[in-house]
């Protein structure tokens, strides 16, 4: 079984077919069985269209984990029987980008799950070796589903921007699957966090991850209720609804990091005010396989929480991701394959 977006838009639903058995592994590809993969914000602006380049029909989603079943010529990394999950897309390994072991900025890299290629929306996933890293034998299917997606982008973010103990930092969408990551990652570097959510239940859920502070807001004003201590970085897991707020709510030299693009909306900022309080503003997309094995070992130490808000079966997937642009989630959305 597999779902497929057959067209872009919201008018059809996805459709669901049948899987006869798993595809061949191509020349450095593997081909995994699926044990679950998560709904990811990104799978529905791939449905709207908001990537000119999505290529349908398509089997989406870029979140899944399972054992490696087959592998293809030239594969010297995996064997059959490895558990593995999935990274957003393939790296080449030979441009400079991945010499220097920053493998998520690949320039070559043509195979984006769910946007390029089929995904994980399915029994099985064929995709190229260099897609995948290790996880461990115990680590439930849900949180291994998700944990790069969430916890992988929220690491390489807050470590790009330097955070560490004494920062205060700001999480927007603090009730999302990356919001939850951030939270919990910057206060394990020693910071001080202040989690925005746009609903009051959401509040217990952020502080329960352990932000210090949590402000109600649904629109875009919450930077007039920092305070005197203004941010020294925030992670902005929305997008245009809270961008500029965010920036507002920096001090002079702080840094934004952006991750989040939740609505179709241009922003547009005051560039004086970014000069003059000299903002830096970055963007953070997945992470290495570097990245992964320090956060695994970290969730070895002190294991790491990623909220589910539900969990359905791959026949629901239509549903699932309804949910997920619907918005308003405590957590992550999870197809699960193991009744398949």
């Amino acid at each position: 079984m597999r779902a497929r977006l057959r067209e872009i838009g919201w008018d059809a639903d996805l459709a669901i077919e049948r899987m006869e058995g798993p595809p061949a592994a191509g020349p450095g590809e593997i081909v995994i069985a699926v044990e679950a993969c998560g709904v990811c914000g990104r799978d529905c602006i791939d449905r709207a269209g908001r990537f000119a380049f999505v290529q349908v029909p398509i089997t989406p989603g870029h979140e899944a984990i399972g054992r490696v079943v087959a592998t293809g010529e030239g594969v010297d990394t995996w064997r059959i029987g490895d558990r593995v999950a999935s990274m957003h897309r393939d790296a080449c390994g030979e441009c400079a980008a991945c010499a220097a072991g920053e493998t998520s900025l690949c320039a070559r890299a043509a195979s984006v799950l769910g946007l390029l290629v089929d995904g994980g929306y399915a029994r099985w996933l064929a995709a190229p070796a260099s897609a995948f890293y290790a996880v461990p034998e115990g680590i439930d299917p849900a949180l291994g589903a998700v944990f790069h997606c969430t916890l992988g982008t929220a690491w390489r973010g807050l470590r790009r921007a330097g955070v560490r103990a004494g920062h205060r930092v700001l999480v927007t969408g603090a009730n999302g699957g990356v919001g939850a990551a951030a939270v919990q990652i910057a206060r394990r570097l020693g910071a001080e966090v202040t989690a925005v959510v746009r609903r009051e239940a959401h509040g217990a859920l952020a502080e329960g991850l352990g932000a210090s502070r949590v402000i109600v807001d649904g629109g875009g004003g919450f930077h007039k209720r920092i305070g005197g201590d203004p941010m020294d970085v925030a992670m902005d897991c929305v997008g245009a609804p809270t961008f500029n707020a965010s920036v507002r709510a920096l001090g002079v030299g702080g840094r934004l990091v952006a991750v989040g693009n939740v609505v179709d909306a241009r922003v547009e900022v005051n560039l004086g005010y970014i000069i003059t309080r000299a903002i830096e503003i970055t963007g953070s997309s997945g992470a290495t396989r570097g990245d992964m094995a320090s956060l695994l070992a970290e969730h070895g130490r002190r294991p790491f929480e990623i909220p589910i808000h539900a969990r359905l079966p791959l026949a629901e997937a239509d549903r699932a991701q309804r949910m997920v642009a619907k918005g308003g989630l405590a957590g992550r959305v999870l197809l699960t394959l193991e009744a398949d």
